[in-house]
């Protein structure tokens, strides 16, 4: 472990103990071999004057729902010293009431809820209080003979305490532990198969401790070995689905899937019993609540896998629920692919990056505990007991409501601008991952949103169509809704006059790119979640005009090539449906030029002729890319080969 302490930069803080925790913190936060994603908690004690002119001795303490890495003073919540040694010295005290306690020893009620650690950060008779769930410490408690280890490594200057249950049985047993003894000499405190704490009344001491701790535990294991290259065997965007689409199903709602075959996922996936090391249980218990006690072990038949490690869940938790507790789904949340790599999956792209960050740690801690006598995690009956703490289960429901389209992937051809990009907006607000292909270089630079993925792809290009298509589905592990939008509108011109370039450029990209697009998801929309397609048609469909052949004919083959779709792909539960707008003015083919030209034909001004239908309204990008999410979403869940006009209504149509 590097010490990262900055001497300069903690000179202007002065004797602030709040702004001295705050850095050390921070510079704990940053280490991820030390705490991931919200792990670990730390302290200061100091006094602080409330409202009414009274002093009171405080301990300042994580908050719930702060991150080490970024945490403000504001995510450390004063709770009066006087209370919490007040509970430390009761008997028994249940969750609900030491949560209950704690807040109401707030000095301001309206602070995050203060870490469940705070009795034992209390007890420890030190200004300065550092938790972290450092990688190598835990990877060294959890080999055969690790308290052994532990103690050898670090002789008097370090408690060491069996692992027991975070909050307040661990506050009781350190209090029982340390009667009578000169805290004075020591310098740290161990947990097995949890973490590890340093304390002292300077701040940096504290820190330097910490570092120095952790670097003797990652000196115990010796040398790393070099990384060897990743698997052989990738992982193809079929499999990707595939897996995704069991996970999805034993879940009972769509999730996403991030895979990971290359460098040291593909060596560790490699390795001869990695099946067996893997599934021995979780680096730290604190990392049940994202990745779950074991990884599923996807095998050459992935569905029969997936439901192996279903029924093996329900087993485990029939084995040690007390009757009180509702079981979660029975999905895994990561899955080792042997010779191949890993995976992961979530609602949220966010969620995936935490059990990658959680697993790559878990991994590397694996290798270390094989190169000196193996990997021993801790029984499942201690992870259970953590998995569902209703502590921890708390953290989860935090999440809010799911949004309509959380956990899906969509794809949208021609969202540079336009009706696709409207779409491709419309989707990620309501929670999908959105994948926009188009010809124009523009598409790269055309979203601000991280849920859309901008692609440059010329529909009438069938292998270009088909890697794309690919690539969209490795993104997040399969593809839910197609959206075909791509298109051209030709030039003016009457059958016997129209250049057969301008008749084959429409028929090329608005009929035959459409086909390219649909026959190259068609794989991958079986695997999906509720499969949706939706063709973007045109009014010219049921109503023609004059000198727009080449459109009309493009747009009316494509409404057929619809209607075709629906009838073969029904028995796979992918549902086709085409929506028709007229007069999007808000789209690249109006121009103001155009507007003009066309309002003149009719001899009505441009605002006239942009309301020029039935109901007198203008129809833009977004009324259409809400027919699209409706006709991709519930509401169309009975609904194939269903034609919907956007047109504010048309006498020629009707």
């Amino acid at each position: 472990m590097r010490d990262l302490w900055d001497k300069k930069a903690v000179q202007d803080l002065g004797d602030d103990l709040l702004a001295l925790r705050v850095y050390s913190s921070r510079l704990i936060g940053q280490a991820p071999d030390l705490v991931l994603h919200g792990g670990g908690n730390t302290s200061v004690k100091g006094s602080i004057t409330d409202f009414i002119g009274e002093t009171h001795d405080v301990l300042y303490v994580k908050g719930s729902g702060w991150d080490l890495a970024t945490i403000e003073p504001a995510g450390f919540p004063a709770v009066k010293m006087k209370a919490l040694l007040a509970l430390s010295q009761f008997e028994t005290l249940s969750d609900a009431q030491m949560v209950r306690a704690q807040r109401a020893a707030m000095i301001d009620p309206s602070a995050p809820a203060p870490s469940v650690e705070a009795i034992l950060h209390a007890l420890i008779p030190f200004r300065f209080v550092d938790h972290t769930h450092a990688d190598a410490v835990v990877a060294l408690s959890n080999t055969p003979g690790g308290e052994g280890r532990i103690r050898n490594l670090y002789g008097d200057k370090v408690l060491v305490v069996p692992y027991v249950m975070p909050g307040f049985l661990l506050a009781k047993t350190v209090a029982q532990m340390t009667k009578g003894i000169d805290w004075s000499q020591l310098e740290g405190m161990v947990l097995m198969h949890h973490g590890i704490f340093s304390f002292a009344d300077d701040a940096y001491e504290s820190y330097r401790r910490m570092i120095d701790l952790v670097s003797a535990a990652e000196e115990a294991f010796g040398d790393e070995p070099h990384a060897q290259d990743g698997a052989s065997m990738p992982i193809s965007a079929l499999e990707r689905a595939t897996i995704r689409s069991a996970v999805s199903g034993i879940a009972k709602r769509p999730m996403l899937a991030s895979f990971d075959d290359s460098g040291a996922a593909g060596s560790f996936a490699s390795q001869k019993d990695a099946a067996d090391i893997v599934t021995r249980g979780p680096l730290t218990p604190d990392h049940v609540i994202r990745t779950k006690r074991i990884p599923a072990v996807i095998e050459d038949d992935v569905i029969v896998s997936v439901e192996k490690f279903a029924e093996e869940y329900k087993a485990y938790f029939d084995c040690h629920s007390d009757g009180t507790q509702i079981r979660l789904d029975c999905a895994p949340r990561w899955a080792l692919i042997p010779g191949k790599g890993v995976a992961a999956f979530g609602r949220q792209p966010k969620e995936l990056k935490i059990i990658h960050d959680i697993t790559r740690h878990t991994m590397g801690a694996i290798r270390r505990a094989e190169r000196i006598g193996g990997w021993r995690a801790l029984p499942e009956r201690d992870v259970f007991e953590v998995e569902y703490w209703e502590l921890e289960q708390a953290k989860l429901g935090k999440g809010g409501s799911d949004l309509e389209f959380e956990g899906r992937c969509v794809m949208i051809t021609g969202g540079a601008s336009g009706i696709g990009h409207a779409c491709a907006h419309r989707f990620a607000e309501r929670g999908a991952q959105v994948t926009v292909l188009d010809k124009e270089d523009a598409v790269l630079g055309a979203f601000d949103s991280p849920s859309i993925t901008g692609m440059v792809c010329d529909v009438t290009d069938v292998s270009a169509v088909a890697d794309a298509v690919e690539s969209a589905a490795c993104r997040y592990g399969g593809i839910d809704v197609v959206v075909s939008n791509a298109g051209i509108f030709s030039p003016s011109s009457l059958i016997e006059e129209m250049p057969e370039a301008d008749w084959q450029r429409s028929i090329d990209i608005n009929l035959s790119g459409a086909m390219h697009v649909v026959r190259a998801s068609i794989p991958f929309l079986r695997l999906g979640w509720e499969p949706s397609l939706v063709f973007i048609g045109s009014k010219n469909v049921p109503a023609p005009g004059p000198a727009a052949g080449a459109y009309s004919v493009a747009k009316a083959g494509l409404m057929q090539l619809a209607r075709v779709l629906a009838l073969e792909v029904a028995n796979d539960g992918i549902r086709v449906n085409t929506v028709h707008p007229n007069g999007v003015f808000d789209t690249a083919i109006w121009t103001d030029e155009v507007l003009q030209a066309r309002a003149s034909h009719y001899g009505i001004t441009v605002e006239q002729y942009r309301k020029n239908n039935l109901l007198q309204r203008e129809v833009n990008s977004m009324d259409v890319a809400e027919m699209v999410c409706a006709m991709a979403g519930s509401a169309f869940r009975c609904t194939t080969g269903a034609q919907v006009p956007i047109d504010g209504g048309n006498d020629r149509v009707l």
